[in-house]
């Protein structure tokens, strides 16, 4: 019996052993996995999934945020416990910086579209300041498309800045607007030939009330060469931005040295020169250049009631360089924004910002060349382009037509600039072919020499698009056709081509700049008429 008891005594404490063994077993098992995958967790959300989402969002930001966001990003650390709101925060912080609630941080103001709760999409680029030829728009917006987007800009309150707070400006400007939408009639005028026009009664009122009512503010502050020196900058393919500058601050009828009075308030400076000045050589970086502007916009927010009082919507600037976009994004993004780089797919905002025309100006003496050209009939050659190989769009152009046999198409790589122009003065289509970017001098260059512009240049913004009707004197091609480009235009009939070239000749007196005082309908006129039709028109 005894011994009986001593084996179920022996069996009992086996089993316990095996108990006990199992649950030492799992209690290993489990504390591996807490040991193991604990740091796994919390090592993909601060180096995995996490922080490859902030790295591919930081490759879409501007430059100007960059050298914002970039001492915050140096000196913040990863902190394991509470890491998703580590994470969340810095989001929040890096948002917050940039949105409405801001305003009045040294950096802040409100910036991009402040309607809007987020900057626009910057378009990804490749490896910093490297030149590329680009790709094809996956959007493609018309010409109908951007004047029906104007129409319902200047339609819309949501979409326009109220100022923070009201003054007699808003009243003439309110005033000004309601003049312009009940304008008589005009069916004929000696001077604007009607057919150019979306509406000749409303441009020519609203042309008439900008002589009468407009009075512009230019601040003062700003070092030369990059401010107030429109004299380093009359010549080449970014004289648009000299010659503005030359002829705003020497205005007699439009200047006011009494700020309260302003309807608009102009920033002098040149986009071109601060890139000349400033930019660093092979250094693949334009930090230091959007740091100056931004430095200038800090300045005048601390210096002035104006910028604050509308949040800078009634500020504008002049620029024609490739980079400027770019270089006035953040707070700049608020201003009325003339641009030669008028790109409706990246964030040029039509019926807000302005397209410049980009004018290349060989004499200062002479601003507008040899102008001219021959009549119909003496025009034989059907298309003509000439030009460097920038960008992807004039390689397509020129491997599908500059070997072709057709005599009438004359598409070259570039060629001397005599020959340029002879070649445009006998020819009846001149082909504007984007570059690096959508903008070109040839689309000026055609109207001076009575050619009709032929624009391969998809979601290019073209100038004084809120009053002309671009496609009664040029032809848009899009980029996709260009081996269709003859068929398109041989499809055109003679007597509609004979009136596009009348209506090219008409529409001369309004891209044409004029030393010393300028004239009415000029370019200086027709930027100035722009920005105060989208100042109008966003005065609700």
């Amino acid at each position: 019996m005894d011994q009986i008891r001593g084996f179920r005594f022996l069996g009992q404490a086996k089993t316990c052993r095996v108990l006990l063994l199992m649950t030492l077993v799992v209690a290993f098992v489990l504390g591996l996995q807490y040991f193991e995958l604990t740091p796994i967790s919390i090592g993909s959300l601060g180096n995995g999934t996490v922080s490859g989402f902030i790295e591919s969002n930081d490759t879409n930001k501007s430059d100007e945020n960059e050298m914002f966001l970039a001492p915050q990003e140096a000196t913040s650390e990863f902190r394991p416990r509470n890491s998703t709101t580590e994470v969340l925060k810095s989001y929040e912080h890096k948002f917050v910086n940039d949105s409405p609630k801001a305003y009045g941080q040294s950096r802040g103001n409100e910036t991009s579209s402040s309607q809007h709760p987020l900057q626009p999409k910057i378009p990804q680029r490749k490896k910093k300041h490297e030149r590329s030829t680009g790709k094809p728009p996956l959007v493609v917006i018309s010409i109908t498309q951007m004047n029906d987007m104007i129409v319902k800009r200047h339609n819309d309150p949501n979409n326009s800045l109220a100022p923070r707070w009201e003054s007699n400006v808003e009243k003439e400007l309110r005033d000004a607007r309601n003049q312009i939408k009940n304008a008589a009639l005009v069916k004929k005028d000696d001077t604007l030939y009607a057919p150019l026009y979306h509406n000749l009664s409303i441009f020519k009122r609203s042309y008439e009330l900008m002589e009468q009512t407009l009075k512009v503010y230019v601040y003062s502050d700003g070092d030369r060469p990059i401010f107030h020196q429109p004299e380093a900058i009359m010549e080449g393919v970014y004289a648009s931005e000299g010659w503005f500058m030359k002829l705003m601050e020497s205005s007699h009828r439009f200047l006011t040295k009494d700020p309260t009075k302003a309807h608009l308030f102009y920033l002098a400076f040149s986009s071109r020169i601060l890139q000349q000045k400033l930019y660093v050589r092979d250094s693949h970086s334009r930090k230091n250049l959007v740091k100056y502007l931004r430095d200038h916009v800090d300045f005048i927010i601390s210096s002035y009631p104006f910028w604050n009082r509308t949040r800078g919507s009634d500020h504008f600037f002049t620029a024609c360089h490739d980079w400027a976009p770019a270089e006035t994004r953040g707070p700049y993004m608020n201003c009325i924004r003339s641009l030669c780089n008028a790109d409706v797919g990246v964030d040029f905002v039509v019926g807000k910002d302005v397209s410049l025309p980009e004018t290349k100006i060989s004499s200062a003496q002479n601003p507008n060349g040899n102008i001219g050209g021959n009549r119909p009939s003496k025009r034989t050659i059907l298309a003509f382009f000439a030009g460097n190989l920038h960008g992807y769009v004039r390689p397509i152009l020129l491997n599908q037509w500059s070997s072709r046999p057709e005599p009438d198409m004359k598409i070259f790589n570039r060629i001397d600039h005599k020959s340029y122009i002879r070649f445009m003065k006998r020819s009846r289509f001149c082909v504007c072919a984007k570059g690096y970017e959508v903008n070109s001098p040839r689309v000026v260059e055609s109207v001076l020499y009575g050619c009709v512009p032929v624009i391969i240049s998809d979601n290019f913004v073209p100038p004084f698009l809120e009053v002309l009707d671009w496609e009664s004197f040029a032809v848009f091609v899009p980029e996709k056709e260009i081996p269709n480009l003859r068929k398109i235009l041989i499809s055109i009939p003679l007597r509609r081509y004979v009136e596009m070239h009348k209506r090219v000749l008409k529409v001369q007196k309004h891209f044409m700049w004029h030393d010393g005082e300028p004239v009415r309908y000029d370019m200086f006129h027709m930027i100035l008429h722009s920005v105060w039709y989208n100042r109008v028109f966003q005065t609700f």
